[in-house]
């Protein structure tokens, strides 16, 4: 049997044709436009989603029996709110997680609400990209549109939605609306009071193997697929990416570097980092995750390549970057192009260059941004560790991956083995599996995990290099709190 699965990203959605044997069939992406309407803002239109997925299914299926689909899953962008009136239209543009606006209402539930209550709501405490500040500031600046609002959904939903006619989101997507009262996997009623909405405006909670519902009949016919085909829930983007990884079960650990990156930690035990400075999710597996995410990760790279330097030639640019320089480089790097989220939750930080001297060289400089992202990824493995989590190894993916010099400094500054996948297709690959478990081809997420995914490569730390490493990022650290006081004080998007 043949089973699809669905990456809704910020740019494009990716669509990926798979067997139950994890052999990929066909891939394809559809690219759909973004909004800017106000500095530091960030929204799409629904309907570009459903057309994108609805045009690219039979394209993606084009020489194939499509009688053999048995079932589609989602991994999706996390924490966009979007909003369906009583005859379940749009009423606005989605809202998505890199929107800036909600600085004011972020600044409210932590402070007049209290960071400590909503961590025990909802294990987490509020973060710009969240749903629950969205959701106050559509009742506060659109009060007409608020009114209005019959469903409240998050974008993978949506498609969901279109497939099946069902409103529904999983628990891991749903745990980055500061919505779900996590640890008892279900909607937690004081967040919705404090946001003024109830649980009848919220879509029904599945875990993300689970069916949903199966294809509308008018939707099978558009698609030329049997109305039988299994839709399962799906699951948020860095849940679904940890599937395709095989990162579940107790100790998993996955790093990705895309556009952002993310630290993610499965866990069969529910556990809250009393500092909340990494997320505390449900997992796409049934249990949970704890995860750090900072906002720039590949994407200060590209800004590195791209716009500062003019080239295109990565590998050309760290070629002299020998292991000899590892650990060595007195130049460092702010990652903070974007503000941070984990684990220090400060929208006004700002990147920066520290350390710079009448000899430092273009390649010291190229070092010191990929450095800094391996520092910044290492200030939330700070915090796994001081959880008592003892982690040893981890998989690792997302574009910046693909450099074996990124690999190895990350490798030496965390001081741990890191793997790479054999088969690195997102969360459009951890989608297909979810649908594998909803359709019974396998009886759980970490059995199809242990049959289909498998290691590529694996690099080593080396003693002397991490040894030089764990020097420097002990500078790294007192970096951030040097320059705090010299950042704006004013978000620029409130």
């Amino acid at each position: 049997m043949l089973y699809i699965g669905i990456d809704l990203g910020t740019s494009a959605v990716k669509l990926l044709l798979m067997d139950e044997e994890g052999r990929i069939q066909n891939e394809l992406s559809r690219e759909y436009p973004l909004e800017f309407p106000q500095p530091g803002w960030s929204q799409q239109n629904p309907e570009d989603w459903k057309n994108a997925v609805l045009e690219g299914i039979p394209a993606l299926l084009e020489g194939f029996d499509k009688s053999q689909v048995a079932g589609i899953g989602a991994g999706g962008q996390m924490h966009g709110l979007v909003v369906l009136d009583e005859n379940d239209q749009v009423i606005r543009p989605a809202i998505l997680w890199n929107d800036g606006r909600t600085a004011q209402e972020v600044d409210y539930l932590n402070e007049e609400i209290g960071r400590e209550k909503l961590s025990a709501l909802t294990a987490n405490i509020a973060f710009a990209g969240f749903t629950a500040p969205k959701i106050l500031w559509m009742r506060k600046h659109e009060p007409e549109n608020f009114a209005r609002i019959r469903k409240i959904m998050l974008p993978k939903d949506y498609i969901n939605y279109i497939l099946t006619g069902v409103h529904c989101t999983d628990y891991s997507d749903a745990s980055g609306m500061l919505l779900l009262d996590v640890a008892h996997k279900c909607w937690s009623r004081e967040m919705l009071d404090i946001c003024g909405i109830t649980e009848a405006q919220m879509p029904r909670l599945f875990e993300s193997y689970e069916a949903v519902g199966t294809l509308r009949p008018e939707i099978a016919a558009e698609l030329g697929l049997p109305e039988k085909v299994v839709v399962c829930a799906g699951a948020g983007d860095n849940a679904a990416a940890a599937v395709g990884t095989g990162t579940v079960g107790e100790g998993g650990c996955n790093i990705s570097l895309g556009t952002s990156g993310t630290f993610f930690i499965s866990s069969d035990h529910f556990g809250v980092d009393p500092h909340n400075a990494l997320h505390a999710f449900a997992h796409a597996d049934g249990h949970y995750h704890l995860m750090g995410c900072m906002l720039s990760a590949a994407s200060c790279n590209k800004w590195w390549m791209d716009d500062i330097l003019g080239s295109q030639d990565y590998a050309g640019a760290q070629k002299d970057i020998t292991d000899e320089r590892l650990g060595r480089n007195h130049v460092y790097f702010l990652p903070y192009l974007m503000g941070e989220r984990s684990p220090i939750n400060d929208t006004n930080a700002r990147g920066a260059f520290v350390g710079m001297t009448m000899d430092t060289s273009r390649a010291d400089l190229t070092q010191a941004v990929l450095e800094g992202v391996a520092f910044a990824i290492r200030d939330s493995f700070e915090v796994a560790r001081s959880l008592g989590l003892d982690i040893r190894r981890s998989m690792i993916c997302g574009g910046g991956a693909k450099s074996p010099l990124w690999k190895k400094i990350m490798a030496n500054v965390l001081n741990v083995e890191l793997l790479t996948p054999v088969s690195e297709q997102g969360p459009d690959m951890g989608g297909a599996m979810l649908a594998m478990v909803a359709c019974g081809a396998y009886p759980t997420v970490e059995a199809v995990c242990a049959k289909l995914v498998h290691a590529a490569d694996a690099v080593q730390p080396d003693p002397e290099i991490a040894e030089r490493y764990e020097a420097r990022y002990r500078q790294f650290a007192k970096i951030y709190p040097a320059l705090k006081d010299v950042y704006p004080t004013e978000n620029p998007f409130q």
